[in-house]
């Protein structure tokens, strides 16, 4: 068995900066070199290979093994995620629902910055809570490309407005894995996130305003905006100090989104915001037929049938008997052939690598079955029709995926290797001033590995345990990784790879990562301040 060497070059600074040079290297990469995702995420993985090897000794045998790991581990469940996502969204187009839509949302508000406000924040918001991986900016950025915002400016704002309900999706999962490894209470931990992360999200709504219109939007529709973020904002408070985290993103987005639109009925802005080349509001009414309430419900379909599977395979019971036929593959030279040490961990611990092929269980297994459905409800599109649309999705996407394999193989030699734990300790060697740094531990989680989950199996175990060595709240610092952590999946590559998939910008990932970068960093340091603050009042 091989253990982990956290500080392979007797300095656990050197070694953690060594450790970092593949992240720093793929975000200057995208940033400064203006590359595309593939070469740098390519660029990324050499590197990860090279310095998992020759520095922190991972074996050779091992870290082929960890590659392959990371390409299954993109295909499944994540490629297949973004694949019935966009699948089921070339469905809609190709079957006409989206002039209805477009025309639906254009009743509520012919402003784009309600129409972020209801589709990016309160829509997505649902999205993420029933389903997470990507699924909500995917759809959001589409649907906002159809109403006629710029593709990657539609990308952007969808990445942003996804910061609002990363923490809690899908299903709450992030928080209950987080309350396991960190082993504190999951009552405690949902309390805490009220304290440590929901007052930043009231003012997402006003960021997204902020970003497509500067001050004027926020002088014309920051009272509005303000007031959807404190009502959902305050509606998952209540859900999560009383409840728990499950409903945290499915309640209050859905009643933000019933909430704006009554509103709209007695206020508009005093002038109305178009995207430079969105339609003209004449274009949108021209010829425009009447629209029936039968065939806007018939156009929206296709995402309350998503929901309602989505929902479906969260049911206990359901998750129970598909799970039965999940296949778990240990991973030849990784399972249970790697330990983890202290103080990673209390004591030696052997690493369970097993890629799990759940065909039935997976999240896009359930969006298949939307697509099936919508397919068999619809009839201005046949069979045939909807299969080529899934061939068009295969190569709108094999580009993307292929980037998602690759990042994920970086991130899994980097974590098999120890090289994301050298990170994290030598943050935590800080002391007293380790809760400013605490966020930064879970940025770097989600930046890695895409996921607020696997962030907290990560690493909430070393929040909590550096939390009592130096005399301050665990739950305040798991609930910290977990933040910390939403605020990377703005600029995650796995997320900006399915974004500039879902607008057809495959490519660009660089233009998006520089677009959405100082956002990204600006609420993450507004949340180590606040940690900070947090942990010397409590």
């Amino acid at each position: 068995m091989w253990l982990q060497d956290y500080d392979p070059l007797g300095s656990p600074v050197l070694s953690a900066l060594v450790a970092a040079v593949p992240i720093v290297v793929f975000l200057l990469g995208l940033t400064v070199f203006k590359l595309t995702g593939i070469k740098a995420s390519l660029i990324a993985l050499i590197l990860a290979v090279g310095l998992g090897t020759l520095v922190f000794g991972l074996p050779v045998a091992a870290t082929g093994s960890a590659v392959v790991y990371g390409f299954l581990g993109g295909l499944w469940p994540i490629g297949w995620i973004v694949l019935m996502a966009v699948w089921l969204y070339r469905i809609a187009v190709r079957a006409g629902y989206f002039d209805v839509i477009r025309s639906s949302i254009s009743a509520i508000s012919e402003d784009q910055r309600i129409q972020v406000l209801l589709i990016a924040f309160c829509f997505g918001g649902f999205l993420e809570g029933a389903a997470g991986f990507g699924i909500p900016i995917a759809i959001c950025a589409a649907l906002l490309v159809n109403l006629g915002f710029r593709p990657l400016r539609a990308a952007g704002i969808s990445l942003v407005a996804n910061a609002a309900f990363g923490g809690y999706g899908a299903i709450g999962i992030p928080v209950i894995v987080g309350a396991a490894q960190g082993e504190v209470p999951l009552t405690d931990l949902s309390q805490m996130m009220v304290l440590a992360i929901q007052g930043i999200m009231v003012f997402i709504p006003l960021l997204l305003v902020a970003i497509l219109d500067g001050w004027r939007g926020l002088r014309e529709t920051g009272g509005i905006a303000l007031a959807i973020g404190l009502l959902v904002s305050g509606l998952q408070s209540l859900l999560l100090w009383f409840a728990g985290p499950e409903l945290a993103d499915i309640i209050p987005p859905l009643i933000g989104m019933a909430a704006l639109a009554l509103m709209l009925r007695r206020w508009r802005p005093r002038s109305i915001y178009r995207e430079a080349n969105a339609p003209a509001l004449e274009e949108l009414h021209a010829d425009q037929q009447p629209i029936t309430f039968g065939k806007v419900v018939q156009a929206w379909s296709p995402f309350y049938i998503l929901s309602a599977f989505i929902l479906l395979w969260s049911v206990p019971a359901v998750v129970g008997f598909l799970a039965r036929a999940s296949v778990g593959v240990p991973m030849p030279f990784l399972h249970q052939e790697i330990a983890r040490t202290a103080p990673i961990v209390a004591e030696t611990t052997p690493v369970e690598v097993l890629w799990n092929w759940g065909i039935l269980a997976a999240s896009g297994t359930a969006i298949l079955f939307a697509a099936l459905v919508t397919l068999l409800v619809t009839p201005s599109i046949t069979w045939r029709q909807g299969f080529e649309e899934l061939g068009g999705a295969v190569r709108q996407l094999w580009v993307p995926i292929l980037m998602i394999c690759m990042v994920m193989s970086v991130a899994n030699v980097m974590n098999f290797a120890g090289m994301s734990s050298s990170m994290a300790l030598a943050l935590s060697a800080a002391g007293g001033v380790f809760p400013l740094l605490s966020p930064i531990i879970g940025w770097i989680g989600v930046f890695v590995t895409g996921s607020v989950v696997n962030n907290n199996t990560l690493f909430a175990s070393l929040q909590a345990v550096t939390a009592e060595q130096i005399g301050t709240s665990q739950t305040l610092l798991v609930a910290s990784n977990t933040a910390g952590g939403v605020m990377a999946k703005v600029i995650s590559p796995q997320s900006i790879a399915i974004a500039t998939a879902a607008v057809k910008e495959q490519g660009k990932e660089a233009d998006l990562t520089r677009q959405v970068l100082l956002y990204s960093l600006g609420l993450l340091a507004v949340l180590c301040v606040w940690v900070l603050i947090l942990s010397l009042v409590l």
